[in-house]
């Protein structure tokens, strides 16, 4: 039967549950970790990844999904006639989105790709919210509407509590200025427009202390919240004292927390973590 099929990379921060519940096709990514290759999702699980590069005696190495894997998944979905529209991480991060477009070139099937300009959960909340769309049956235009007013309702902002992944990585070469992996300095990163804007630094876990105060501020008086997460790199302090946060100033409220995607864990490094969350798109 002929309908509008979602499909997303490995980045998204989705749960086995949800990938089930919404029919939802990934597209996994790999990683390189000492000569060894993985396949994010098949071989590997971002909780054994991390226990890998605590290891691992360079940098892993991330790469997209090779072409041919998004066309021939394309073309299986469009085999019964469907339309394909495809979720990436932010460009800012990775190339895979412009892979996803040469292959939307060379499939057979009618496929939309669009650039999340975002990753992890808050990637996940669009691509759930479109899949709960495309299940009801609901037209393209529809569906791609709703997860760009999605994106435009998600907040995500990040603690990077050891600077050198992120500088050895490249991700932030433009933004960082002089940031330098001594002196114990930190950063708050929130991901916004499909850029990462570094908005506050310092010495000590007291400066992303400081910022998150603000957010939780926020959250308090934000209404018609849809769903909070948090990922993370083993940084179970931050995660409890987040989570201590978030069940004062939105009780009640339930929080997804996961271990990060390996590409997001690579970058980030140990410790780190992020707090997604998104309103309603419809207000």
């Amino acid at each position: 039967m002929a309908k509008i099929k979602i499909v997303t990379d490995s980045s998204a921060g989705l749960t086995d549950q949800q990938i089930a519940d919404y029919d939802i096709t990934i597209i996994p990514l790999t990683v390189m970790i000492d000569d060894t290759i993985y396949v994010e999702r098949e071989s590997i699980t971002n909780k054994e990844f991390i226990e890998k590069m605590k290891t691992a005696k360079a940098l892993p190495k991330t790469s997209q999904p090779p072409l041919g894997s998004f066309v021939e998944t394309f073309d299986k979905l469009g085999e019964d006639g469907s339309s394909v529209i495809c979720f990436n991480m932010l460009a800012a991060i990775s190339g895979t989105v412009h892979t996803a477009e040469q292959a939307a070139q060379l499939s057979k099937t009618d496929v939309t790709v669009v650039d999340s300009q975002t990753t992890d959960q808050a990637l996940a909340f669009q691509v759930v919210e479109a899949a709960k769309l495309a299940a009801e049956g609901a037209d393209k235009a529809a569906i791609l509407a709703r997860a760009a007013a999605v994106r435009d309702h998600t907040k995500l902002f990040m603690g990077v509590v050891t600077l050198e992944n992120i500088l050895k990585g490249g991700r932030l070469s433009r933004a960082a200025g002089m940031l330098t992996s001594l002196l114990n300095i930190k950063i708050v990163l929130e991901v916004t427009g499909g850029e990462l804007k570094i908005r506050a630094k310092g010495r000590g876990m007291k400066t992303i202390d400081r910022y998150f105060d603000k957010v939780y501020e926020q959250l308090k008086q934000t209404p018609d919240i849809m769903a909070i997460g948090i990922s993370h790199v083993e940084a179970f302090e931050s995660v409890d004292k987040i989570k201590q946060h978030l069940s004062e100033v939105v009780p009640g409220k339930d929080v997804l927390v996961r271990e990060t995607v390996p590409i997001i864990a690579t970058h980030g490094g140990p410790g780190a973590f992020a707090l997604m969350y998104y309103t309603d798109p419809t207000k």
